[in-house]
């Protein structure tokens, strides 16, 4: 595995399962330090990682790599801010910030949709990842470019949802669509400070979130048929994008919302 980012020093929310998981342990395989945050060390029962019951900074570090874990909740203020002052306390800077962190409240339409789950959607998919863009950015301007790299690289965990109108998921299409379009305009007010924000947008994916549907044969066939691509796509091929987006040779991409999601998108 290339080393491509040997002493980048990268945050990950959301980093004890599914997408989350598989970016931080690729950031880290790639040479960066990995400081891991989520609400708990552990991966949510359900998930398909086949070492599940390692927290995921300790799969680093016995893989030889660098890592920490801070709890934090991507939804307050005050946890993000002391979730980048720790990085920075740690590892002396803040060179990829990726803003992972998401729930999913189910299948319903708007009219059975709650307002509470409106608010709980809402609160983590688009504040969180407005708080931890605020934050690092806040952090990436006081820093010295590098070469090739700039102050830091932004990368928001967007959806298809946040492009596309997916049935029955109201408040979740709203804040992926909110990411996108953050993603868009911070791109614009920091190019000039050398700061990339990208987001990547995933198709459908087997992580414990979706497992509900792919127990389902009928709702899996139907989820299969949706993506041209013969396969469903994994965590891995999520943390290939973002490990691309935060590596020197995307060093112009700015304000891109990268779909990996097998041609779904493209139909």
């Amino acid at each position: 595995m290339s080393k491509n980012l040997e002493n980048r020093i990268a945050i990950v929310t959301g980093a004890s399962s599914g997408n989350g998981r598989a970016i931080a342990l690729a950031l880290a395989d790639r040479g960066a330090a990995v400081l891991c945050s989520d609400l708990q060390p552990t991966a949510l029962a359900g998930g398909y990682e086949k070492d599940i019951d390692i927290p995921t900074h300790e799969a680093i570090i016995q893989s030889g790599g660098r890592a920490e874990y801070k709890q934090a909740d991507a939804s307050k203020s005050s946890d993000v801010e002391a979730l980048v002052a720790a990085c920075v306390e740690l590892y002396g800077r803040v060179d990829i910030m990726v803003n992972n962190a998401g729930v999913f409240t189910g299948l319903h339409s708007i009219l059975d949709e709650t307002e509470d789950q409106y608010d709980f959607t809402m609160n983590v998919n688009a504040k969180g990842v407005w708080l931890g863009s605020k934050y690092a950015i806040k952090q990436m301007v006081t820093q010295s470019p590098l070469a090739g790299a700039g102050r830091g690289r932004i990368i928001n965990i967007a959806s298809i949802g946040g492009l596309v109108g997916l049935a029955l998921e109201p408040s979740y299409c709203a804040s992926k669509g909110a990411v996108v379009n953050l993603t868009r305009q911070l791109a614009v007010d920091f190019a000039p400070e050398l700061i990339n924000v990208n987001a990547v947008c995933p198709g459908f994916l087997a992580t414990a979130m979706v497992r509900p549907f792919l127990e389902n044969k009928e709702t899996k066939s139907s989820l299969e048929a949706l993506t041209p691509w013969p396969r469903m796509g994994t965590p891995e091929d999520v943390a290939k994008a973002v490990c691309f987006l935060a590596s020197d040779d995307a060093e112009w991409m700015t304000g891109s919302n990268l779909t990996v999601d097998g041609a779904f998108t493209a139909r």
